[in-house]
């Protein structure tokens, strides 16, 4: 039987929005994953605290104050842990994070996920990025926070490329798409990033590498680094990644109950990072080959 985590204290620091709310309504509002019941069944267990002192609910929120949640340890949901070490030296880390696995905590995962997993054995890695729990391929860790500060200022220098399978075959070879992404409602959410004209401008190159009959694998370079970048922009030209549960061809989301950001299905590997090493002033390329099921979910239809 699997084990309980030791739990977690979730902390938010209070924003503008908090003023005219008590606890319950901040939290019923603004955390729409829980319902008012399950908060108020939180409170009354002591769960929530509001600026260091256990809350009752009805206290008036002010901006700047201090909201947390102590979540009890609970059973995880099981998912691949096993990651593959690309490249290391004292300054970084690159590694292979198996589709399934999160990146960060968030979502119901805390110790499943590959930032526990490489800090278990490197307790000094930072994680310079993230991937979206089903994308697979190439994470960067900093070994310090010096390193993690160069890095984090090159980043938009960094070329990374990732490999999908999307639904269709495209007209062209290669596509430089623009559509901006910005903020969307969403039935369950409330927001989520998806194609929106008032959105931010984006930039990803498209390069189709095989076709056949029902679908094509391309590759795809990303020039900005928005929220599902790639997943939205290729929906957006009418090419949806295969399996995709939350964008619909246009770039918006699935008309009848779209999925949530972290849900499985779509093909999507991150294939290839270029930097500048930021201790030795020399170039690195890393890549990390498709895994067999990715390149199978290609082909099956050929």
């Amino acid at each position: 039987m699997t084990s309980k985590n030791s739990g977690y204290s979730f902390r938010k620091i209070l924003g503008p929005s908090a003023a005219g709310h008590t606890t319950l309504s901040y939290l019923v509002e603004h955390f729409p994953h829980s319902t008012r019941d399950e908060w108020i069944g939180r409170i009354h267990a002591h769960e929530i605290r509001v600026d260091g002192a256990r809350a009752t609910g009805s206290e008036s929120l002010n901006p700047g104050g201090l909201l947390v949640w102590d979540r009890p340890g609970w059973i995880e949901p099981e998912v691949p842990v096993e990651y593959q070490i690309l490249y290391r030296d004292e300054h970084l880390l690159a590694v292979c994070k198996p589709s399934g696995l999160p990146t960060l905590p968030g979502a119901g995962f805390y110790r499943n996920t590959l930032l526990s997993q490489v800090q278990s054995e490197f307790s000094s890695a930072i994680p310079l990025h993230r991937l979206g729990r089903a994308t697979s391929g190439i994470v960067l860790f900093a070994m310090d926070k010096t390193v993690c500060s160069v890095i984090s200022q090159r980043w938009d220098e960094i070329e990374k490329e990732y490999l999908a399978v999307s639904v269709g075959n495209p007209t062209f070879d290669s596509l430089c798409i623009r559509t901006p992404i910005g903020s969307v409602e969403h039935p369950r959410l409330g927001k989520v990033y998806a194609a929106n004209p008032m959105g931010r401008e984006s930039r990803s190159i498209a390069k189709v590498l095989e076709r056949n009959r029902r679908n094509s694998l391309l590759a795809v370079q990303i020039l900005t680094g928005r929220p599902h970048q790639i997943r939205i922009h290729l929906a957006s030209i009418g090419h949806p990644l295969v399996g995709d549960p939350m964008y619909a061809a246009g770039g918006g989301l699935l008309p009848q109950n779209p999925g949530l950001p972290g849900d499985p299905g779509y093909w999507l590997h991150a294939h290839r990072v270029r930097f500048l090493h930021p201790r030795r002033s020399e170039w690195m390329e890393i890549e990390s080959p498709a895994p067999a099921a990715f390149i199978r979910a290609h082909r099956q239809w050929s």
